[in-house]
């Protein structure tokens, strides 16, 4: 069956970086689009972005535009969010998820994502 599973989640103070990994086993991975959302307590889960199979064309929410990267290395089945200048207020359970459907398509629609990993916790302190 299909497993995401993240890691490298963990504590950081505000300024710093973090890069956390969601490693995918049984699905043909390259023709999987990639997405990270995020929810923090007592709040509904947010879009941060995406990445596409090929990993040429990445989407990203405006609140981590510009700080935060997604990557994938389609030989380990393995994609990536680097964060970087983190802010408190991007404190909450990170997870990724799988959708077969074009990017273009999906945006930032979870229903339409049909994998996803159990999460990690990232907390920035001020």
């Amino acid at each position: 069956q299909v497993q995401l599973v993240e890691s490298g989640g963990g504590s950081v103070q505000a300024g710093g970086s973090l890069r956390v990994s969601c490693a995918a086993a049984g699905l043909t991975f390259s023709i999987y689009g990639m997405g990270w959302f995020r929810q923090a307590p007592g709040k509904e889960r947010e879009f941060v972005g995406a990445i596409d199979g090929r990993g040429l064309t990445a989407y990203y929410a405006d609140s981590v535009k510009g700080r935060f990267t997604i990557s994938r290395d389609n030989a380990k089945n393995t994609v990536y969010l680097q964060m970087n200048s983190l802010k408190p207020e991007d404190t909450a359970v990170y997870y990724c998820a799988a959708t077969p459907l074009p990017l273009v398509r999906v945006g930032a629609r979870a229903g339409e994502y049909d994998y996803w990993g159990q999460g990690t916790q990232v907390t920035v302190s001020s």
